[in-house]
């Protein structure tokens, strides 16, 4: 996370409205442009700081550039009674994954599950934000996407034919927070490495290797290495599989095929997604699933703990704390981010945060 003690805090709505405002200038409509913001916004409220407004320039870079179309036409193209397949047009993922996630929970009330795959989409943001959004109507929510540049090989090789390609799940919960488990397929999300080039800071021995197989701390020679998938070889079986369902399912990029984002402003992704919505009360009473999952939460909450272990947590909680501090006190920037987005304020003629 952020150096809080160092970083400029700026409040939720303040980013908001600076993000929006950005898209607005080259050429997004108002109304898609809040929707936009507001989506990355959560993103940064809950700690996900390698892909709220951190990605900004980026996305104005491939806007520009003429990567992305700013007037999409987001439809369902093909669909069934707990099913659907969303052509995102080469629209902003935000926009494309907040249709999806929309039309498979309506799908979901019905059919009691509900698929929803998309193609022609781009990068979204955080996993979370998607499958969070069942959780708010009484249902469970699953993701899978296809990452947007390929920087892991298959286990034992060097060519880069796979991506972080992340899952999460997020499951509703009664008293207690819900569960939200969100992960890349490798150790750490590229966006991680991203931030840690731009702060300066090294990485941990264990998130990527170089060519010769040797251990790569130094961010800004990511491009030497790879990205080292969870589990070892179990990690690049997930990183397949998710790509599989999300991307060539969809008839979305994969493998070979991927845009590489962060060096290319100028190509459409056709980035693939899946998002599941499960109805509780398709299979029992919400309220009394709702009392479970906060008896199971409380039991493992406290459990017995291993010597020098504070505190047992689980998936979602440092997200939930994070969402909690950063609306009451502020999103932080850290300086070198903060003056990224002063240069872009400055080449967009907005006025900077």
């Amino acid at each position: 996370m952020a150096d809080t003690t160092t970083a400029l805090r700026v409040s939720a709505q303040r980013l908001e409205e600076f993000i929006a405002r950005a898209f607005q200038v080259v050429g997004i409509s108002a109304g898609e442009s809040k929707s936009i913001a507001e989506l990355m916004v959560r993103a940064d409220l809950q700690g996900s700081e390698g892909h709220g407004v951190f990605r900004l320039p980026q996305y104005i870079r491939r806007i520009r550039g003429g990567a992305v179309n700013i007037k999409p036409r987001i439809r369902v193209v093909r669909e069934a009674a707990g099913m659907a397949l969303v052509d995102g047009d080469n629209g902003m993922g935000h926009l494309v994954m907040r249709f999806a996630t929309e039309r498979a929970i309506e799908k979901a009330k019905a059919a009691g599950v509900a698929w929803v795959g998309v193609k022609w989409s781009n990068h979204a943001g955080p996993a979370s934000l998607y499958a969070g959004m069942p959780p708010e109507h009484g249902m469970a929510g699953l993701y899978l996407a296809v990452g947007n540049a390929n920087h892991l090989p298959p286990w034992g090789g060097l060519d880069m034919l796979l991506s972080t390609n992340p899952i999460a799940v997020a499951v509703p919960a009664g008293e207690e927070p819900p569960i939200v488990l969100d992960m890349a397929t490798t150790v750490a999300a590229y966006g991680k490495v991203k931030t840690k080039a731009q702060r300066g800071e090294m990485m941990p021995e264990g998130w990527m290797m170089d060519r010769d197989g040797r251990p790569l701390t130094d961010p800004k020679r990511a491009n030497d290495g790879f990205l080292l998938p969870i589990g070892g070889y179990k990690g690049y079986g997930l990183a397949l599989i998710f790509g599989l369902l999300a991307g060539t399912l969809n008839g979305a990029a994969m493998g070979k095929d991927v845009v590489d984002f962060n060096a290319d402003d100028v190509t459409p992704t056709n980035t693939g997604h899946v998002i599941v919505a499960i109805d509780v009360e398709a299979f029992q009473p919400l309220a009394e699933f709702k009392r479970n999952v906060d008896t199971l939460i409380r039991d493992i909450r406290s459990s017995k703990r291993l010597p020098g272990v504070d505190r047992i947590r689980l998936p979602g909680e440092g997200s939930h704390a994070a969402r909690a501090d950063r609306a009451k006190n502020g999103i932080p920037l850290p300086a070198p981010l903060a003056a990224a987005l002063g240069q872009l304020a400055a080449d967009l003629h907005i006025a900077p945060l």
